[in-house]
């Protein structure tokens, strides 16, 4: 039987093969094989959901409650390439050195422990699809943790906070349908470019007056595109922009006052604007009593308590069905170089790292008497 230094040792080399299979969402299926064909080799119970999701269990002696942990798997669009940019896959090997430990603790183990390795976090999203193929119901989860690595904070601190944590977010299309002209004869068309230059203007003045200023909301427009010549009068522009805030009620503000905005300039200017807005994910909204646990058991000394962040996870959709935590690993190491933020083509982190978050599972699942 292994000990948990080994374990340790084992998860990095997990990271490894799992860097190299790197697959981009929905379609992770030499990852999920890799997956699969661990939790065979060590005997532990698992079925595949979805296409590509590998759902894991090991049953308590005693079960009172079943607790789910939760890891991502996909990777990112980088060019013509997937890359493990965002470290999902020192997620999956925190989660298969914790199904490691937990097979080999058994005999300790009184709850039922559920491992979800789940597709599709960066879009379209995975977390829903499970739920709503029974996930939940099927295994009779009574809570659930997640986790991200993350080089905003120092190696051995974790960093979480209660209720609000990451936030909604929605993306935005916005079509503008003009009028073309010659450019020296403005009069006779309908400036298309003008008229977005404006608009924009005018979505900015959403946040600063109609959200409260003690609220937390962003409203960015990322890309425009438009016009065809220099002296061509610009007739069709497309806008295209993100929405985040924590609270529905605030998101929902922001929502409204855009499809209004876009009808009252339809009037002034006599264009047409389609607004078109796709829900992304809600905002992870960490349970209160789970956060204290959490801090209790880690320790104060070790964790952060971080401000509400505006970028987003799907973990949030489990938290809307039962209890969760999400919480975010340090992984910045300015001696080693470890200080790229996720997404970037330069991002890495020190595996060392993944053993840190193996210990945090522990504790809790000793603390909640979950294992003895």
């Amino acid at each position: 039987m292994s000990n948990i230094c080994n374990i340790k040792e084992n998860m990095k080399n997990n990271r490894k093969e799992l860097h190299v299979l790197a697959e981009i969402g929905n379609k992770e299926y030499k990852t999920s094989n890799y997956i699969k064909n661990y939790l065979k080799s060590i005997g532990v119970e698992f079925e595949e959901m979805l296409e590509t999701a590998v759902v894991g269990i090991i049953k308590g002696k005693n079960p009172k409650k079943t607790i789910a942990f939760r890891s991502d798997m996909d990777a990112l669009t980088m060019g013509d390439k997937a890359m493990h940019l965002c470290g999902h896959d020192g997620h999956m090997s925190v989660l298969l050195g914790l199904v490691t430990y937990l097979n080999e603790q058994r005999e300790n183990l009184m709850d039922n422990i559920v491992f979800i390795f789940q597709p599709a976090e960066e879009g379209p999203g995975g977390a829903k699809p499970l739920i709503d193929a029974g996930i939940v119901e099927k295994y009779n989860i009574d809570e659930i943790y997640g986790l991200h690595i993350y080089p905003e904070i120092p190696e051995g601190y974790v960093g979480t906070r209660p209720n609000y944590f990451l936030a909604q977010v929605g993306e935005l299309d916005i079509d503008i349908i003009a009028k073309s002209g010659h450019g020296a004869m403005p009069q006779n068309g309908i400036d298309g470019i003008v008229l977005a230059s404006s608009f924009i203007g005018s979505l900015q003045t959403i946040i600063s007056r109609n959200i409260s200023p003690l609220e937390n909301a962003v409203l960015t427009i990322g890309k425009m595109e438009g016009g065809t010549r220099r002296n061509i009068i610009a007739e069709n522009i497309r806008i295209e922009g993100t929405i985040r805030a924590f609270k529905p009620e605030v998101y929902e503000t922001i929502k409204k006052r855009i499809r209004e905005l876009a009808k009252g300039y339809e009037v002034a200017y006599n264009c047409s604007i389609n607004v078109e807005i796709r829900d992304d994910y809600p905002a992870v909204n960490n349970n209160e009593a789970l956060y204290e646990e959490f801090v209790e058991v880690i320790g104060k000394e070790k964790v952060i308590k971080l401000e509400p962040i505006m970028i987003s996870e799907d973990f949030s959709f489990y938290q809307k069905e039962i209890p969760g935590l999400f919480f975010m690993l340090g992984a910045r190491n300015e001696e080693k170089g470890f200080t790229n933020g996720l997404h970037s083509i330069n991002f890495n982190f020190d595996e060392s790292i993944l053993g840190n978050a193996l210990d945090v599972y522990v504790k809790l699942l000793k603390h909640k008497k979950s294992l003895i």
